[in-house]
């Protein structure tokens, strides 16, 4: 057939479930149904290891899960003609495992290609599961000679152009690039980059959804030979589209606006707790609402996941609540339309006031007593968790745990952690955000002074540096591993320095036991920061 031909490639951008073989499967026989029937597409081409989602993690090591995978591969074959269908799955061959891709035709494996380059750092482990391959794999449809390549394989050099020299007309690439801010304008530029040099058309079909602390933002795309882009998907939502080649170019088609910084955080938030809650099986969720910037953020990002119905506020004033933070946490719930309860803490702290009142005979008070506030409030809000079937969620930032100013079993207490990766600066820029969609967060929580209110006319700044300082210095030490040396000459105080510093160093059996949250940066706690908890290190000395 000749290759001026019109060919269509559907772009299945896709929310799968990891290790639900048996529906991420059932959906991918839909979608490449659908889109023969439908799209009137000649190719499917689905994310990277599609039929197991990404990441699979250590379900990887188990023989029956690998067993299990190779099964549904069979079934998608089998189940679907006229259609080639490129989907990723893990393959074992002779003892090794491979982050493989295959095109399926008429029950048929017609071709196959296993990841050659395997990332090992940030959040990706694939060295510790895959073995590398080392082959090219086209396989032709209407004329033209399509090459499979994996995610972080169109990011090497020389890739690209080794597919192009093996006779490629155009390469299909399965991706699983999780989100950060900034990352679809990286991702874009790299790719694009790569094929100008190459001058080979390139189709990019990214995973979306919510896994765990990783969120993937979709945003797949095509680029022509020139390096320009010429199709791009929605970012943060599913999407199949057709774009067309005529010949080996393809025609401009819509693309997409991609959301800019603030916007695009606020949206990765969004879907991460949306996703987090659905494939979790919660019937909703509830939070602490305490008139502050940080409850007033992850309120609006909950209700915008799950809409008001699902979503349950908790204001539980102590003596040392001023009533400026009630109003304005009331005031927040019915805008938004939550369900809220009052339930005042006063009556649990003084009992345990009284239980300790002789063992802590003659110790001063201090920042225990403080916390006890804060345990009482995580005692409440598990059991209504617990009671409802709801998912507690947490409302400490990225500053906030950097640092340590948080107190476990207490407000550190929940199940999902959505801002623990937004620094506190961030946090207002959302929330600022949020309320020129709609003004949901009172403006005297976006200008009051934060405090944990867990003493009389108690702030955040007689603990902390101010945030704008803090934050900056939290980001070079933490995300970009920055000494105490540098920070200082890039123009920041001592004292501010060595102290933002000890309590990053000392802290890291809180963070350790806090929550899984939201990865928004290129350097979030746990994933992509793996500290011993015990360690001499010391940043400062």
């Amino acid at each position: 057939m000749s290759a001026t031909t019109t060919l269509k490639l559907a772009i299945a951008q896709t929310n799968f479930l990891v290790g639900d073989i048996k529906a991420n499967t059932a959906k991918i026989i839909h979608q490449a149904l659908y889109s023969l029937d439908r799209l009137d597409a000649d190719v499917v081409i689905f994310p990277e290891l599609s039929v197991t989602g990404y990441p699979p993690e250590d379900l990887l090591l188990r023989p029956d899960f690998i067993v299990m995978a190779q099964q549904a591969l069979e079934r998608i074959a089998e189940q679907v003609s006229g259609i080639d269908v490129v989907v990723g799955y893990p393959e074992q061959v002779d003892g090794k495992l491979y982050n493989t891709a295959v095109v399926c035709r008429s029950g048929e494996i017609i071709a196959r290609y296993r990841k050659t380059a395997l990332p090992n750092y940030g959040v990706f482990d694939e060295q510790r599961y895959f073995s590398a391959g080392s082959d090219t794999a086209l396989f032709t449809v209407k004329g033209r000679a399509l090459a499979l390549t994996i995610c972080e394989d169109v990011w090497q050099p020389g890739l690209i152009a080794k597919n192009r020299q093996a006779g490629a007309d155009i390469i299909l690439t399965l991706n699983a690039s999780p989100f950060h801010a900034g990352k679809i304008h990286q991702r874009e530029q790299i790719v694009c980059d790569q094929i100008k040099a190459a001058g080979i058309p390139l189709v990019y079909v990214n995973l979306v959804g919510g896994q765990d602390e990783l969120i993937f933002d979709g945003a797949s795309f095509v680029v022509d030979s020139d390096g320009s882009v010429v199709f791009r998907a929605e970012e943060f939502q599913e999407q199949l589209s057709v774009v067309e080649f005529s010949g080996n170019k393809p025609l401009r088609s819509v693309c997409a606006p991609i959301y800019q910084p603030v916007s695009s955080e606020y949206q990765a938030l969004v879907l991460g707790i949306r996703d987090y809650v659905a494939k979790n099986g919660f019937k909703g969720a509830l939070l602490g609402l305490s008139g502050g910037i940080d409850s007033a953020l992850v309120l609006a990002l909950a209700v915008d996941a799950l809409g008001a119905g699902q979503v349950e506020a908790v204001l539980m004033p102590s003596r040392y609540t001023h009533m400026m933070s009630i109003e304005d946490a009331e005031l927040e719930a019915q805008a938004l339309g939550v369900n809220y309860h009052v339930i005042p803490i006063e009556p649990a702290v003084t009992a345990f006031a009284q239980m300790l009142e002789h063992a802590f005979a003659g110790s001063p008070k201090d920042t225990t007593e403080e916390n006890i506030q804060a345990r009482c409030r995580g005692v409440v809000l598990m059991a209504l968790s617990n009671k409802q079937g709801k998912l507690l969620l947490t409302t400490g930032n990225k500053s906030e745990m950097s640092v340590g100013y948080a107190t476990l079993y207490g407000d550190m207490a929940g199940g999902f952690a959505p801002i623990k990766d937004v620094p506190k600066l961030l946090v207002y820029q959302l929330a600022r955000y949020r309320n020129s969609v709609s003004p949901v967060i009172p403006e005297r929580v976006l200008i009051r002074p934060p405090s944990a209110e867990l003493a009389p006319d108690q702030v955040d700044q007689d603990s902390l540096p101010p945030y704008d300082q803090l934050d900056a210095i939290l980001e070079r030490y933490v995300e970009r591993d920055q000494s105490a040396e540098e920070i200082m000459a890039a123009g920041f105080a001592r004292d501010d320095v060595y102290r933002a510093i000890s309590l990053v160093d000392r802290n890291e059996y809180k963070r350790r036991q806090s929550p899984p949250g939201i990865r928004i940066t290129p350097r979030a706690f746990g994933r992509d920061r793996r500290y011993p908890i015990t360690s001499g290190y010391k940043g400062v000395s």
